[in-house]
C-alpha cells in the first residue's frame, strides 16, 4: 500500500483517496460497503464530503473513494477510529490486494482532481509554474484594489488581509478551474 504522509499539525483540509480493484461479481456488495463506510465517516467531526469514482479507463478499472476532512487531526481521528477499522475489516474477499492510498493537504490539494487516478501526480515544476502565474494574477490586482482602501492600517494587517483573500480565492475559486483547464498538461 503506497501513501503520501503529512506531518501532524499541518493545517487545512486533508484529502484521502483510496483506489481498490474489486473482485468480479462483487461490485454490488462493494458498493453497499462503500455506502456504509461513507455514512459512518460522515458522523465524524470535520468530515467535508466524499466522491466515488466507478471503474473506468481513467481509474484503470478500479473504484476510487475520495474523502475530505477539514483538518489533519479530524482526519487522523477517523483513520484511527474503531468504526473505520470495523468497516475495513468487512472488506474480506470483495477486493483484490491492498488499496492504493494517497493523502494530500495544503498546496498539493490545489492540484488534485477527483477523476485523476490515484497514482498520477502533477510534477512539482509544473505546479510551481502554475502557482507563480496564478499568485501574480491574483495578488497584483488585489494590491491595486485593496491597498487604497486600507490606508492607515498597520503593514502587517494589510499583508494578512491580502494573503487571506488570495488563499481563499485560489483554494475555492481559481485553482479548481485552472487545474481542470490545464489537466492535460499538468498530468501528462
Amino acid at each position: 500500500m503506497s501513501e503520501t504522509l503529512v506531518e501532524p499539525g499541518q493545517e487545512g483540509p486533508v484529502t484521502i483517496s483510496i483506489s481498490r480493484r474489486v473482485r468480479p461479481g462483487c461490485e454490488a456488495q462493494y458498493e453497499d460497503w462503500l455506502h456504509g463506510i461513507i455514512a459512518a465517516a460522515s458522523d465524524f467531526p470535520g468530515h467535508m464530503g466524499v466522491n466515488i469514482l466507478k471503474p473506468s479507463g481513467a481509474t484503470d478499472g478500479r473504484y476510487v473513494l475520495i474523502y475530505r476532512f477539514d483538518t489533519w487531526a479530524h482526519c487522523q481521528a477517523w483513520e484511527d477510529s474503531e468504526t473505520r477499522k470495523l468497516w475495513v475489516g468487512r472488506l474480506g474477499d470483495l477486493v483484490e490486494g491492498e488499496g492504493e492510498r494517497k493523502r494530500v493537504t495544503g498546496l498539493e490539494a490545489w492540484f488534485d482532481l477527483p477523476d485523476v487516478p490515484v497514482a498520477k501526480h502533477a510534477p512539482q515544476w509544473k505546479m510551481a509554474i502554475v502557482l507563480i502565474v496564478v499568485v501574480f494574477v491574483v495578488v497584483y490586482p488585489l494590491q491595486l484594489i485593496m491597498l487604497p482602501l486600507m490606508e492607515g492600517w498597520p503593514h502587517w494587517s494589510k499583508t494578512l488581509t491580502i494573503a487571506i483573500t488570495q488563499v481563499l480565492l485560489m483554494t475555492y475559486v481559481l485553482m479548481p478551474k485552472v487545474t481542470k483547464l490545464l489537466r492535460n498538461w499538468l498530468f501528462a
